[in-house]
């Protein structure tokens, strides 16, 4: 692929190794630019319709009722969601670094690290999701709506309130010496989540907020870290072009790994939010079936982007060209993030 390799184009300078477009004034440099940019807004605008348009068309013809602000609420939690996978998925890529010999390192070697604002977007989902809870669960409409009070005096409200310190705590661990100290905050906010997933009053809560800790640990190392190892790519394409390449081996490796545990661990949450002999029925008929469906369909193309750029690693051509399938299955693990937020939007099934 082009974008990793660097090479020589007609009427340049193939020993001097610079092309004849670097001494045109002509020569379009920024076009690419504009078009990932473009590629961007684009991805971020569909993005956008899941938690805009997911919840009625989820609810559509079910009977269930939709809550209040309930596209609100989809667009925090999936911002949340998302910038646990970025701080996560850095340093957990950062330690992979490590393990490869040659590879460079700090800022000279390292993509500029996306933590912090990750953190701080992740701050202000969290404290519009405290807001809606010290507002009764409804999105406020003005100051004095807010009850402080609900915030300390209820469970939701308490995991609220960490799930915002743990967010600070985090951004402040991405700027200092040791950004691998925001692993305790983040670990923090994947707790309160799980725990806020399933109140005491469900059946079997504490297998539930197991479960859910398992999987959304797994999956935002899972996006986090291959978003990371890909900007590591690109960084790399022309300084340490084998050294990125081995960088996605060892992740490719470890997400094997991760994906199996998320499988294990959404069968085994489905299953106890679904009987087996209602699946089939519930996965058409009710809005957190089809959120599901939705879900499990993306991570099925997910899937077999992984295996194809797993299959390019192990080939005996040019493995560069695994960074193609690998930039599919980030964009692809975006949309999984906000069709998870709005499968906890979205009321849960009803056991038959």
């Amino acid at each position: 692929m082009s974008s990793i390799r660097p090479s020589a184009e007609p009427g340049g300078d193939a020993t001097a190794g610079i092309p004849a477009t670097a001494a045109s004034h002509r020569a379009p440099r920024h076009r690419p630019a504009v078009g990932r940019a473009v590629a961007v807004l684009v991805l971020v605008a569909l993005a956008a319709l899941i938690p805009l348009l997911g919840p009625s068309a989820a609810l559509s013809g079910t009977g269930e009722a939709k809550a209040p602000g309930t596209a609100g609420i989809t667009l925090l939690r999936g911002v949340l969601f998302g910038a646990l996978c970025v701080q996560l998925g850095e340093v957990f890529a950062s330690r992979l670094i490590r393990r490869v010999p040659g590879a460079p390192r700090g800022r000279a070697g390292e993509p500029r690290g996306w933590g912090a604002y990750a953190a701080w977007a992740g701050f202000a989902a969290a404290l519009g999701l405290a807001a809606i809870v010290a507002n009764g669960n409804l999105v406020p409409q003005q100051l004095s709506d807010l009850d402080i009070g609900r915030l300390y005096d209820t469970r939701d409200g308490r995991l609220a309130l960490l799930e915002v310190n743990a967010f600070i705590a985090a951004a402040l661990c991405a700027r200092s010496r040791r950004p691998a100290g925001a692993v305790l905050p983040l670990a923090a906010v994947i707790v309160a989540e799980a725990l806020r997933a399933h109140p005491p009053a469900e059946d079997s809560a504490l297998l539930g907020s197991g479960l859910t800790l398992v999987h959304l640990t797994c999956a935002a190392l899972w996006a986090g870290g291959l978003l990371y190892v890909l900007r590591l790519l690109r960084r790399w394409r022309t300084s340490a072009p084998e050294e990125g390449i081995a960088v996605l081996g060892l992740y490719a490796r470890v997400a094997a790994v991760l994906f199996a545990a998320i499988t294990a661990t959404g069968v085994c949450s489905t299953l106890r939010r679904m009987p087996p002999g209602t699946v089939v029925d519930q996965l058409t008929g009710t809005a957190y079936g089809r959120a599901l469906l939705a879900k499990v369909l993306v991570v099925t193309v997910v899937a077999v982007l992984a295996l194809l750029a797993r299959q390019r690693l192990r080939g005996a051509g040019d493995r560069v060209h695994a960074y193609v399938p690998a930039r599919g299955e980030v964009i692809a693990l975006g949309f999984v993030v906000v069709l998870s937020a709005l499968l906890t939007t979205v009321p849960v099934p009803i056991r038959w």
